[in-house]
């Protein structure tokens, strides 16, 4: 089962660990030593996410970078609650009294 991003087709990439012992010398030491090399993968941040499609809810692996460039938007299930706006009457300028140092009569 391949897994990659449903959105870019980011998948998997191979490299090397690589497995060293010692001090740098820099540190003080005599320097350091490849003890062994082995391949591995480096996998995507996939996740797994509800996004709506051409009308329908459906749920895709998409990676973290896709998510945080906006090329996919979240599923909403519900609005977002928002406090209701009240008016405040703006004091007329009568009725302003200034603050500061220069207030004092």
């Amino acid at each position: 089962m391949a897994r990659s991003c449903q959105v870019c087709g980011k998948g998997f990439s191979v490299g090397n660990q690589v497995t060293i012992r010692g001090k740098a010398k820099y540190l003080g030491g005599v320097g350091t030593k490849v003890t062994g090399i082995t391949r591995r993968k480096f996998k995507p941040n996939l996740q797994r996410l509800r996004v709506t499609l051409a009308g329908t809810n459906t749920s895709m692996l998409v990676c973290t970078q896709c998510i945080k460039g906006g090329k996919v938007s979240k599923l909403v299930r519900q609005k977002p609650f928002r406090l209701p706006t009240v008016e405040k009457a703006k004091p007329s300028a009568e009725e302003a009294v200034p603050s500061g140092p220069r207030a004092r009569p």
